[in-house]
């Protein structure tokens, strides 16, 4: 049977490791929270004291090469994506996420170490029925030769990424991927951030990449793959790409009943087809799934649905 009810984490996990841009070490910890909560952020070891901020679009104070979240006293946390992508993409609708440094430790540079905390905490069913975001009618937004949309859809949450780069290594990829766990930690979940050599010198004058290293992120020159062990898929890019999505696209606050697709896009395109998703409600409606029972072959099997007779995906993981 699949949830039909939202779910939080039995315990807690810990990973630790290094900003990869901010190069501080810092320690994460994500744990349960109470139906309803969401993702909530608390950055510890401030001289104030801890601050907790709410993971959702209104949080989002800054997208350049990451997504930051804050508050009105500033930025809280950077680098935010990979864990929400491992939360929202193994079915986790109420989490804590403690951090105790400025950014969120990159580790490989992929969601996988937050997909084994995950495991290593458990997943615990809630009593209240989860609720979905599903979106009523296409929104579309624009940067240059980048856009990126939503769109209704009627088999869950399926994100379409093509991205087209200027170094020949990379190139051209795509990839597209129907979200539910087994396909997230299969697919995704492994898939590196990556970046050019000629960008790092740029990137250390702004203040970025100080952390990042051959450890934890994809390498190119302008002729081959720097790393010495390889990709991990031919198209681990684009992947990775995808991943950045679904974390940018978890700060809706609830799971997504829609289909999204992004061409050349960004954490900052991301976040503006999101905005503009949730500036009208015209665009999206609020619904809950629901536990019914169908009869299948003389027995009666557990299904989720949603309110309206809809079927719901399977957000969350089997229950044997």
């Amino acid at each position: 049977m699949k949830f039909s009810r939202q779910t939080t984490l039995r315990s807690q996990a810990t990973v630790t490791g290094v900003g990869v841009h901010s190069g501080r070490p810092a320690s994460l910890t994500i744990g349960p929270a109470s139906i309803d909560a969401g993702y909530i952020f608390v950055r510890s070891g401030l001289d104030g004291g801890d601050r907790e901020i709410q993971a959702n679009a209104k949080s989002v104070v800054a997208t350049e090469l990451a997504t930051v979240l804050g508050d009105s006293d500033g930025p809280l946390v950077s680098t935010a994506e990979h864990v929400l992508a491992a939360l929202r993409g193994m079915g986790i609708d109420n989490a804590t996420i403690e951090v105790d440094g400025p950014e969120v430790p990159i580790m490989d540079g992929s969601a996988a170490p937050f997909v084994a905390a995950i495991d290593q905490a458990g997943i615990r069913e809630q009593s209240a029925p989860r609720r979905f975001i599903q979106v009523l009618k296409p929104v579309r937004v624009s940067h240059g030769d980048s856009f990126g949309e939503l769109r209704p859809y009627t088999g869950g949450f399926r994100v379409e990424v093509a991205i087209d780069f200027a170094n020949p290594v990379i190139g051209r990829q795509n990839y597209t991927l129907g979200v539910e766990p087994e396909a997230f930690r299969r697919e995704i979940a492994r898939a590196r951030t990556f970046g050019c050599m000629s960008d790092v010198a740029r990137l250390w004058e702004m203040g970025y990449a100080l952390g990042a290293s051959f450890e934890n992120s994809v390498v190119f020159d302008d002729e081959r793959l720097l790393n010495t062990e390889g990709l991990r898929y031919a198209d681990e890019c684009a992947r990775h790409k995808l991943l950045d999505a679904i974390g940018d696209l978890a700060l809706a606050g609830l799971p997504i009943l829609g289909a999204y697709r992004s061409m050349r896009g960004g954490h900052k395109l991301n976040h503006s087809v999101l905005t503009a998703l949730l500036a009208d409600r015209t665009n999206f409606r609020v619904i809950e799934a629901e536990p019914a029972r169908r009869p299948v072959r003389g027995h009666a099997e557990s299904v989720t649905r949603l309110a309206g007779g809809m079927v719901a995906p399977a957000y969350g993981p089997d229950r044997s």
